[in-house]
């Protein structure tokens, strides 16, 4: 489980930083879930960015009487200063996560929530100011179309990309990045060592440097 130290070492760079330390790290996909953006406190802009583990909750279709049931509502179990991530069965048109849930994640503490599939009710998010990043939106309610199955259970979400409980999600207006826990440190260790190379690159570009000569100097 990540400490609250890493999480706030974590927080100080952006999912592009992170993304690319997790490439470099050979982290499939650079633990980019593609796709995914920010509809809430903004529309992919300001200076919002949620950090935190995440906890996951598995949706199906309304129609699987198989799949099991949760002890609750899924909006009860998020929990202060974790993420939630909700997957939504692939290809629906309705949404799965609305005002009524933010309202409810925000009184617990959540820190933002996730949804692979689409959300409803984008005023009220953002009346809220409560971080939503979503796949898409919809007009149409989850009643009918989905109904909540497991929660914090490992979710695949590309190939060989997963979220697991208690992963660190990121999110801000670039998009969101999964961390699994072991690799904190390298990832932190490796945003520090990038942002101090960056930083003369922009200097030396904001002088005039050519990009090309200042690459091979400073990004060996």
């Amino acid at each position: 489980m990540a400490s609250a130290s890493q999480l706030q070492r974590l927080g100080a760079f952006s999912t592009c930083d992170i993304g690319d330390a997790l490439v470099k790290l050979e982290y499939p996909y650079g633990g980019f879930l593609d796709g995914i953006t920010m509809w809430s406190p903004q529309m992919r802009t300001g200076p919002t960015r949620i950090v935190g583990p995440a906890i996951t909750v598995k949706l199906v279709h309304a129609s699987d009487t198989d799949a099991p049931k949760p002890a609750r509502h899924f909006a009860d179990c998020n929990d202060e200063g974790k993420i939630m991530y909700v997957q939504q069965p692939k290809g629906l048109y309705s949404a799965c996560w609305g005002g009524l849930m933010s309202t409810r994640a925000k009184y617990l503490g959540a820190a933002g929530v996730v949804v692979d599939g689409r959300v409803r009710d984008v005023g009220e998010h953002q009346d809220m100011e409560f971080p939503v990043f979503a796949r898409d939106t919809s007009i149409l309610g989850a009643n009918t179309f989905t109904r909540p199955s497991e929660i914090d259970v490992p979710l695949q979400f590309k190939d060989h990309l997963w979220i697991n409980p208690g992963d660190v999600l990121v999110g801000d207006r670039d998009g969101v990045v999964v961390v699994p826990p072991a690799l904190l440190e390298k990832v932190i260790e490796l945003c520090q060592s990038r942002a101090e190379i960056d930083e003369k690159t922009f200097e030396a570009l904001r002088n005039g440097d050519e990009m090309g000569a200042t690459l091979a100097r400073l990004r060996k």
